[in-house]
């Protein structure tokens, strides 16, 4: 199995792997939340790139749904990776 992020045109979503505890949990995320909170301004912007730029911060959005009880896959929700009051607002 490939754990290799990539887009998923017939769902729109970005699919990834995120290494917990010996094993990686399937995750994705929409590419229109990847817009929004990412890259709001930009014309035809790749959402795996998207991804790939953030990755940090959205694979520990991936990590506190885990913590919090969600099985995998993953789906990232736009409040998963919304802002946090007083922090910066992307790009």
């Amino acid at each position: 199995m490939s754990t290799e992020a990539y887009f998923h045109g017939d769902s729109g979503t970005v699919r990834f792997w995120v290494q917990l505890d010996q094993a990686p949990i399937g995750a994705m995320v929409r590419k229109e939340t990847l817009h929004y909170r990412y890259r709001p301004l930009a014309v035809n912007d790749d959402p795996l790139e998207t991804y790939r730029d953030n990755a940090a911060e959205i694979d520990s959005a991936v990590r506190r749904r885990v913590a919090a009880g969600s099985a995998e896959p993953i789906l990232l929700r736009d409040a998963d990776i919304a802002p946090r009051p007083g922090a910066g607002t992307g790009r």
